[in-house]
């Protein structure tokens, strides 16, 4: 209990032999035994009392279910490996049988351990295969999804050739407004002619009456 010694439990009775005496060593013996029984006792009822709140909180059971996940998480991990450890447990098996391997009964278990260790390898070889393929389709998934978001990002920038057309139409606003400038140039030097007309309209009228005023002169 205390990791001691024969060496270190006779120093100790030799110690207390001197120290109580050979009259009291028996009783003081008996106590001490008495004490240390006592002391297994609780230290048993707190480790059942403590086991029996675990089972009735259900922490057992998740332990247990979590270390089998663990387990099953393991062996599809490293197939070969688990594979291996059951192959060296039938064999194990086999020798602590305590058979002769020159009999029939060990040359028979030894065929058989190696039947199911080749069976094991075999089943081992199916999962790895079927992990890698596994992989494999989700490689090409997420490289297939990687795509279609490239292809699909150059969609988005295709109303750019609408600001261009805007642009055009923009520049071809101003163009269309020529016409009217050019109507304004165009009754600009009528103006002008008919305000140069009118002065020359009057030197007519003047030759005019003064035409008229010698004939008039005349008959007179």
């Amino acid at each position: 209990m205390f990791d001691l010694g024969w060496t270190e439990l006779l120093v100790i009775g030799i110690v207390a032999l001197i120290v109580v005496g050979p009259k009291d060593l028996p009783v003081m013996f008996r106590q001490v035994g008495r004490f240390v029984g006592k002391a297994k006792g609780m230290a048993r009822e707190f480790t059942s009392a403590m086991n029996q709140a675990a089972d009735q909180s259900g922490m057992s059971d998740v332990t247990n279910t979590f270390k089998s996940a663990t387990d099953g998480l393991n062996k599809m991990s490293n197939p070969m490996k688990a594979a291996t450890d059951a192959a060296q447990d039938a064999m194990k098996s086999a020798t602590d049988l305590g058979l002769d391997p020159e009999s029939a009964t060990g040359k028979l278990a030894a065929e058989r351990a190696e039947d199911a260790r080749k069976i094991r390898e075999a089943t081992a070889k199916k999962a790895q295969e079927r992990l890698d393929a596994e992989a494999k389709a989700a490689e090409e998934a997420s490289a297939a999804q990687a795509s279609e978001t490239d292809g699909a990002v150059p969609s988005d920038p295709k109303p750019a050739p609408k600001k261009k057309a805007a642009t055009k139409s923009a520049a071809k606003k101003p163009a269309a407004r020529k016409p009217a400038a050019k109507k304004a140039a165009t009754k600009a030097p009528s103006k002008a002619a008919a305000k140069s007309a009118k002065p020359g309209a009057t030197p007519a009228k003047a030759k005019k009456s003064a035409a008229k005023s010698p004939a008039a002169k005349d008959k007179a």
